[in-house]
Protein backbone atom coordinates (compact mmCIF):
# COMPACT_ATOMS: atom_id res chain seq x y z
CA UNK A 1 0.00 0.00 0.00
CA UNK A 2 1.02 3.28 -1.01
CA UNK A 3 1.86 6.04 1.84
CA UNK A 4 2.38 8.91 -0.46
CA UNK A 5 5.87 9.22 0.65
CA UNK A 6 7.54 7.43 -1.73
CA UNK A 7 10.25 9.68 -3.29
CA UNK A 8 10.46 9.94 -7.40
CA UNK A 9 13.28 9.25 -9.40
CA UNK A 10 16.35 11.85 -9.35
CA UNK A 11 16.36 10.97 -13.44
CA UNK A 12 12.94 12.46 -13.76
CA UNK A 13 14.07 15.62 -12.48
CA UNK A 14 16.25 17.38 -15.02
CA UNK A 15 18.59 20.40 -13.43
CA UNK A 16 20.30 20.07 -10.17
CA UNK A 17 22.82 22.23 -7.69
CA UNK A 18 24.54 20.81 -4.88
CA UNK A 19 24.51 22.63 -1.51
CA UNK A 20 27.58 22.11 0.69
CA UNK A 21 25.71 22.57 5.07
CA UNK A 22 22.57 23.93 6.27
CA UNK A 23 23.84 27.51 5.58
CA UNK A 24 24.00 26.96 1.68
CA UNK A 25 20.57 25.28 1.68
CA UNK A 26 19.14 28.16 3.40
CA UNK A 27 20.41 30.70 1.05
CA UNK A 28 19.53 28.15 -1.87
CA UNK A 29 16.01 28.83 -0.46
CA UNK A 30 16.71 32.78 -0.18
CA UNK A 31 17.88 32.84 -4.39
CA UNK A 32 14.43 30.70 -4.98
CA UNK A 33 13.03 33.49 -3.23
CA UNK A 34 14.20 35.86 -5.45
CA UNK A 35 12.67 34.14 -8.28
CA UNK A 36 8.79 34.54 -6.55
CA UNK A 37 6.54 36.08 -8.12
CA UNK A 38 3.31 34.69 -5.86
CA UNK A 39 1.39 31.78 -7.03
CA UNK A 40 3.96 28.89 -7.28
CA UNK A 41 3.65 25.66 -5.33
CA UNK A 42 6.90 24.16 -4.17
CA UNK A 43 6.98 20.77 -3.87
CA UNK A 44 9.71 19.57 -1.53
CA UNK A 45 10.19 15.82 -1.72
CA UNK A 46 13.26 14.24 0.21
CA UNK A 47 14.21 11.86 2.99
CA UNK A 48 14.01 13.08 6.85
CA UNK A 49 17.28 15.08 7.56
CA UNK A 50 17.38 16.67 3.43
CA UNK A 51 17.13 19.80 4.28
CA UNK A 52 13.25 20.27 3.25
CA UNK A 53 12.68 23.00 6.43
CA UNK A 54 16.38 24.53 6.24
CA UNK A 55 15.02 25.57 2.79
CA UNK A 56 11.83 26.86 3.21
CA UNK A 57 13.87 28.98 6.59
CA UNK A 58 15.80 30.67 3.63
CA UNK A 59 13.46 30.99 1.11
CA UNK A 60 11.25 32.82 3.87
CA UNK A 61 14.14 34.62 5.00
CA UNK A 62 14.16 35.51 1.70
CA UNK A 63 11.04 36.98 1.79
CA UNK A 64 11.12 38.95 4.59
CA UNK A 65 9.51 36.81 7.17
CA UNK A 66 10.91 38.08 10.64
CA UNK A 67 9.44 35.64 12.65
CA UNK A 68 10.93 31.68 13.26
CA UNK A 69 10.17 29.38 10.59
CA UNK A 70 9.66 26.14 11.75
CA UNK A 71 7.97 22.73 10.31
CA UNK A 72 4.76 22.16 10.53
CA UNK A 73 5.19 18.30 11.03
CA UNK A 74 2.41 18.24 13.81
CA UNK A 75 0.51 21.50 12.91
CA UNK A 76 0.25 20.53 9.43
CA UNK A 77 0.16 24.30 7.89
CA UNK A 78 2.44 27.21 8.97
CA UNK A 79 1.36 30.49 7.64
CA UNK A 80 4.19 33.44 7.22
CA UNK A 81 3.96 37.26 5.76
CA UNK A 82 6.24 38.63 3.98
CA UNK A 83 6.81 39.96 0.62
CA UNK A 84 4.47 37.25 -0.43
CA UNK A 85 2.67 35.23 2.50
CA UNK A 86 3.99 31.71 2.28
CA UNK A 87 1.56 28.69 3.01
CA UNK A 88 4.32 26.00 4.86
CA UNK A 89 2.38 22.73 4.74
CA UNK A 90 4.18 19.09 5.78
CA UNK A 91 2.47 16.13 5.07
CA UNK A 92 4.35 13.79 6.78
CA UNK A 93 2.21 12.39 9.21
CA UNK A 94 -0.69 12.39 6.64
CA UNK A 95 -2.16 9.23 4.61
CA UNK A 96 -2.35 9.36 1.04
CA UNK A 97 -5.92 9.29 1.19
CA UNK A 98 -6.05 11.38 3.64
CA UNK A 99 -9.24 14.29 3.16
CA UNK A 100 -7.16 17.65 2.75
CA UNK A 101 -10.38 19.93 3.17
CA UNK A 102 -9.88 19.29 6.72
CA UNK A 103 -6.92 21.35 7.37
CA UNK A 104 -8.30 24.14 4.76
CA UNK A 105 -6.02 23.04 1.86
CA UNK A 106 -8.67 24.30 -1.14
CA UNK A 107 -8.55 27.48 0.43
CA UNK A 108 -5.22 28.21 0.17
CA UNK A 109 -4.80 26.02 -3.48
CA UNK A 110 -7.72 29.04 -4.27
CA UNK A 111 -4.76 31.98 -2.87
CA UNK A 112 -1.96 30.56 -4.65
CA UNK A 113 -4.29 30.09 -7.43
CA UNK A 114 -5.00 33.98 -7.29
CA UNK A 115 -1.84 34.83 -6.85
CA UNK A 116 -1.73 36.25 -3.41
CA UNK A 117 0.60 33.40 -1.65
CA UNK A 118 3.43 30.65 -2.69
CA UNK A 119 2.72 27.37 -1.32
CA UNK A 120 5.70 25.44 0.04
CA UNK A 121 4.79 21.28 1.05
CA UNK A 122 6.83 19.62 2.53
CA UNK A 123 6.39 15.15 1.79
CA UNK A 124 4.04 16.52 -0.44
CA UNK A 125 2.35 12.73 -1.55
CA UNK A 126 -0.80 13.54 -0.03
CA UNK A 127 -1.47 16.73 -2.03
CA UNK A 128 -1.03 16.21 -5.40
CA UNK A 129 -4.64 14.76 -5.93
CA UNK A 130 -5.63 17.67 -5.17
CA UNK A 131 -3.33 20.26 -7.54
CA UNK A 132 -5.00 18.83 -10.72
CA UNK A 133 -3.48 21.40 -13.72
CA UNK A 134 -2.24 23.85 -11.20
CA UNK A 135 1.63 24.83 -12.13
CA UNK A 136 4.45 23.87 -9.62
CA UNK A 137 7.95 23.40 -9.34
CA UNK A 138 9.10 20.19 -7.75
CA UNK A 139 12.29 19.98 -6.05
CA UNK A 140 14.00 16.84 -4.80
CA UNK A 141 16.63 16.86 -2.15
CA UNK A 142 19.28 14.04 -2.23
CA UNK A 143 21.75 13.54 0.99
CA UNK A 144 25.10 12.55 -1.03
CA UNK A 145 26.62 9.52 0.60
CA UNK A 146 29.91 10.41 3.23
CA UNK A 147 29.54 14.04 1.92
CA UNK A 148 26.77 15.57 4.13
CA UNK A 149 26.20 18.09 0.95
CA UNK A 150 22.69 17.76 -0.63
CA UNK A 151 21.95 17.70 -4.67
CA UNK A 152 18.66 19.36 -5.20
CA UNK A 153 16.91 18.72 -8.30
CA UNK A 154 14.55 20.15 -9.89
CA UNK A 155 11.39 19.80 -11.95
CA UNK A 156 8.00 22.01 -13.70
CA UNK A 157 4.79 21.65 -15.09
CA UNK A 158 5.00 24.21 -17.01
CA UNK A 159 8.79 24.04 -17.80
CA UNK A 160 10.24 26.07 -14.95
CA UNK A 161 11.35 29.29 -16.61
CA UNK A 162 14.61 30.22 -17.81
CA UNK A 163 16.17 32.08 -14.32
CA UNK A 164 14.84 29.01 -12.35
CA UNK A 165 16.65 26.43 -14.76
CA UNK A 166 20.20 29.11 -14.70
CA UNK A 167 20.16 28.65 -10.62
CA UNK A 168 19.70 24.84 -10.91
CA UNK A 169 21.56 24.04 -14.04
CA UNK A 170 24.62 22.63 -11.85
CA UNK A 171 27.02 24.06 -9.56
CA UNK A 172 27.70 24.17 -5.76
CA UNK A 173 26.40 26.56 -3.70
CA UNK A 174 28.51 27.05 -0.01
CA UNK A 175 28.87 29.01 2.24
Amino acid sequence: MSTGHELPAAADFPAGIITDGPDATAALGGRVADLLQGGEILLLHGGLGAGKTCFVQGLCRGLGVTGEVVSPTFTLVNTYEGRLRVHHLDFYRIEAAADLSDIGVHDLLDEIADGGAVLAAEWPGPLLPALGSLPRYELLALTLPSTGAREWRLRGRPEPPAPWRRLFHGGTESC
